[in-house]
């Protein structure tokens, strides 16, 4: 009966009939009293909702006109007081006191010091991972493995072009070996001589690297003179089976040689 009453933000009858029938509460002893107080219960609940929500909007809503009254108050002036035939509207700052600006400043600079909250600029992020593109990375897998088998082919190439070069150089060797021999079979060709360029030590060294191979080769042979000098000669052809028992006779030594004996 008492609805409208009691839903009204001024009045205070649910307060007053939720105390009332607290105290009438410590009387209950039947059964059907306490059902009637539960009763009361649910409509002072529904009462109380629907006047909290009534409030709640009445809060929330934004009045322009009365934020620009309490502004004005803040400021140092009452706008009420102020009479519509006043000319201070043609003095810079209007109305307005001298400092209010200044005094409205003062006071916001606080609530600027606060720290900023934490926010996303694109939303919060997604709980669900990202699908893998199974396609992009089966392209990285087939193109790296490609460069993968692209590289010992390179290299393999490499080295049969260096190994290529380094059996014309021996075989240029040897003709060269041969050649002097034949002019004079008799006179033995020291094996520095042969072997060492004078302008480059690094020269004499790929020399004697190359003529290592003849040696190993078996087509060429290193021994020493009256003097305990070593001379180098061609070695003659022989048959297959006289090398094969030559081949176990052979052996190599190390040379060291720097470049002051170079010299």
């Amino acid at each position: 009966e008492n609805r409208e009453n009691m839903l009204n933000a001024k009045s205070n009858r649910l307060t007053e009939a939720l105390e009332e029938a607290n105290r009438l509460f410590d009387g209950v002893c039947r059964a059907r009293e306490a059902a009637l107080d539960a009763q009361f219960l649910v409509v002072a609940s529904n009462i109380g909702k629907e006047k909290a929500s009534e409030l709640h909007s009445e809060m929330s809503a934004f009045d322009s006109a009365a934020f620009a009254e309490d502004l004005l108050t803040f400021m140092g002036i009452n706008r009420t007081e102020v009479d519509d035939d006043d000319d201070s509207e043609d003095v810079p700052g209007g109305f307005l006191p001298t400092g209010a600006w200044k005094k409205l400043g003062e006071e916001a600079v606080k609530y600027f010091r606060r720290a900023p909250t934490f926010h996303l600029m694109m939303g919060s992020f997604k709980s669900d991972p990202p699908i893998p593109k199974q396609r992009i990375e089966r392209q990285k897998k087939a193109s790296r493995g490609k460069a993968e088998r692209a590289m010992p082919a390179q290299l393999k190439k490499m080295e049969e072009s260096h190994q290529e070069a380094t059996e014309k150089e021996v075989e240029r060797i040897l003709r060269i070996l041969q050649t002097h021999f034949e002019n004079d079979p008799n006179t033995p060709i020291s094996f520095f001589d042969f072997v060492i360029d004078p302008n480059s030590f690094a020269r004499t060294v790929e020399n004697m690297f190359h003529v290592s191979f003849l040696i190993r080769d078996g087509l060429a042979k290193v021994e020493l003179d009256g003097h305990g000098l070593p001379v180098i000669e061609p070695t003659k052809p022989s048959g297959r089976g006289e090398d094969d028992g030559s081949a176990g006779a052979r052996s190599q030594v190390i040379v060291t040689l720097d470049q002051k004996e170079w010299k």
